[in-house]
């Protein structure tokens, strides 16, 4: 790839001006200046090797940045920095495909021995931040990540296969145990219920919202203190065939006008057909460009269950709302169970687990092996701006992972 310079007719004693370049005073072997002011060029000092274009005496453009006979870099470079793809090779060795930012590897590919590491990194091109590895003898592992060891959150499944969900300190797996801290992506969900207390109606304050409290349904570990931004706001808009949150419109409007990520959901109902409850959903609710996907929230008791006809009925009219709330709106549903509905039910149902994400209700710590994007971890959590108890949610991933997620609705 070639890269035009400036001024054509300079390029001779410009090429002397390199020594402002990435290898300070570098003597130039070779140079190439086509008609169109295009130039290449080839500079060494000191066993270090620079092949490719230039701009102002600084590597811009394609460049291939090399000792003796080892590939440092090849990509993209700007004003003497790597800047946008590249490849390289870190101390050990290890291949990296990926985006750089001011001389920065800020995410890529990086190949070894065992596996594929798909993820962020550090200015010396170590695993930190999120990522994914994939290990050769079928192994995973996605969470955090800091100086090339597993450390924070995350999600592995070993090669025997067995889960582990939790917490991971220098690359050893702690147990179910989450901290919780200003980097986590939370979120809240509101029905009436954030309205309407002992009969009286309270208003929320949509610019103060800020979480500020966790609850008390089970112990935490929180590091700091809890004050956290709210990343995204799911509203309840229907249940059954018939009813109607009344503040829903209200909600939604003021949700999305201060700039809030928002989600719609509907509470199923055992006792109405599920098409029926499906048209409910769709007629009273707001799905627009960039909203949230829609839930459907299922939370009948064993009882209910057999009272209906058992699984294997419950889970054809969850398909039927799925289906048509899909096929309507464009955007895959995400099914919010409690963990118990998780181990006991979910495996009845492997279609379901395969195709769709979950959102878990789960106060402890939480275990599942399914597509987990949503966990709600407490159901009397404390806003500010709202009245009373709020259910609180976190986002499985941190903020890269968030972004994605968002950019693709």
């Amino acid at each position: 790839m070639e890269r035009k310079i400036n001024h054509p007719k300079r390029f001779l004693w410009l090429t002397a001006l390199l020594v402002v370049g990435l290898f300070g005073a570098c003597h130039i072997e070779k140079n190439t200046l086509n008609d169109d002011g295009t130039a290449q060029v080839l500079q060494q000092e000191n066993g270090l090797c620079y092949q490719g274009t230039v701009l102002h005496g600084r590597s811009h453009g394609y460049g291939v940045l090399w000792m003796k006979d080892s590939v440092v870099y090849a990509g993209q470079w700007k004003n003497g920095k790597r800047q946008g793809m590249g490849t390289a090779h870190d101390a050990r060795g290890r291949k990296i495909t990926g985006k750089w930012n001011a001389d920065t590897l800020v995410s890529g590919t990086r190949e070894d021995s065992m596996g594929v590491y798909v993820g962020s990194f550090n200015k010396q091109m170590m695993a930190s931040g999120h990522g994914e590895y994939t290990g050769k003898d079928g192994s995973h592992y996605e969470g955090h990540w800091e100086n090339d060891a597993q450390t924070g959150k995350g999600f592995a499944l070993t090669a025997q296969p067995k889960v582990k969900v939790g917490e991971w300190k220098a690359g050893q797996y702690l147990g179910e145990r989450l901290t919780y801290t200003t980097e986590r992506i939370y979120g809240i969900d509101i029905s009436k219920y954030q309205h309407v207390i002992n009969k009286h109606v309270h208003p929320i304050k949509w610019n103060q919202l800020r979480i500020t409290h966790l609850g008390t349904a089970s112990r935490k570990a929180i590091h700091g203190q809890v004050n956290y931004p709210i990343s995204f706001i799911y509203i309840k808009s229907t249940e059954g065939k018939s009813l109607l949150n009344p503040f829903y419109k209200a909600d939604y409007k003021q949700a999305r006008a201060h700039g809030f990520s928002v989600g719609t959901y509907h509470f199923f109902s055992i006792y109405s057909p599920a098409a029926a409850q499906a048209a409910h959903f769709l007629r009273h609710s707001h799905i627009s460009k960039g909203d949230f996907p829609p839930v459907l929230d299922v939370e009948p008791s064993p009882q209910q269950i057999a009272k209906m006809g058992g699984a294997e009925v419950l889970f054809k009219a969850v398909r039927t709302w799925l289906t048509i709330v899909e096929r309507r709106t464009g955007k895959r549903p995400i099914l919010y169970i409690s963990q118990q509905f998780v181990n006991r039910y979910l495996p009845l149902a492997p279609d379901i687990k395969r195709d769709y994400d979950i959102w878990i209700a789960r106060y402890g710590e939480y275990k599942p092996d399914v597509h987990l994007v949503y966990w709600q971890l407490c159901p009397d959590g404390r806003v500010q701006g709202i009245q009373g108890e709020v259910d609180i949610n976190v986002f499985n991933g941190y903020k890269e992972v968030f972004d994605e997620f968002k950019a693709k609705l």
